[in-house]
């Protein structure tokens, strides 16, 4: 007999719970064959870097997202040719090119400069035939010993850390009122046109007196 106010016992115990249950037995077998494509893609494309072509350093879309830096689509015609490399040359040496994206501030267009001569400085260029290197192209030796970039991302971006600045506290500082000076503060801004109208106002009253004398 079932006692006190508790719910009424109504177990369903005769659902077909085999079906919903899943496995994944070739979870071994699944992680061996992607190492295995992973090797396969990195012989293929040798001495290229793995990851594909550099991208630039942009900014996120909208107040919300602009305070994160990602990776871009490309650089810009402006950041190529800061950077000494000629538009039709950059996508040949693995740098991704964008021809819509436009430089909006200064900081980005420094940023992706940078990225770009840092590339540059450490590309290791192959002659096109191995006996008739080319202007441009790198040395025997830098070609025997380079290596390929197998990073899932290339040059990815290194998080940023703010700087603080350490000061001493003053005698100024401890004595400052900073909700007293937001009020006034405020108050100057509310009252800017009333004290522009009165000196106007007052200027043509002694503009009226001088003409009186």
């Amino acid at each position: 007999m079932v006692r006190h106010n508790n719910v009424v016992p109504n177990g369903h115990f005769h659902k077909w719970w085999a079906r919903n249950v899943v496995t994944w037995f070739n979870q071994p077998g699944r992680k061996m064959r992607r190492r295995k494509a992973r090797a396969a893609k990195a012989a293929a494309t040798f001495p290229r870097p793995v990851a594909g072509a550099l991208r630039p350093k942009v900014r996120g879309q909208t107040i919300r997202y602009n305070t994160k830096a990602r990776l871009g689509r490309g650089f810009s015609f402006e950041e190529l040719k800061e950077a000494g490399i000629p538009v039709k040359v950059a996508p040949t040496i693995g740098i991704a090119v964008d021809h819509r994206r436009k430089n909006k501030s200064l900081e980005s267009l420094q940023d992706n400069v940078k990225r770009l001569k840092e590339y540059k400085s450490k590309l290791v260029l192959f002659p096109r035939k191995a006996g008739k290197p080319k202007k441009g192209d790198s040395s025997r030796d830098e070609c025997a010993t380079a290596t390929q970039d197998t990073g899932a991302v290339l040059m990815p971006l290194a998080a940023e850390k703010p700087e603080l600045e350490m000061v001493a506290v003053t005698a100024d500082m401890k004595n400052f009122n900073a909700y007293q000076k937001l009020r006034v503060e405020r108050a100057n801004a509310r009252i800017v046109g009333l004290r522009k109208k009165r000196a106007e106002e007052a200027a043509a009253k002694a503009k009226e007196a001088a003409k009186m004398k």
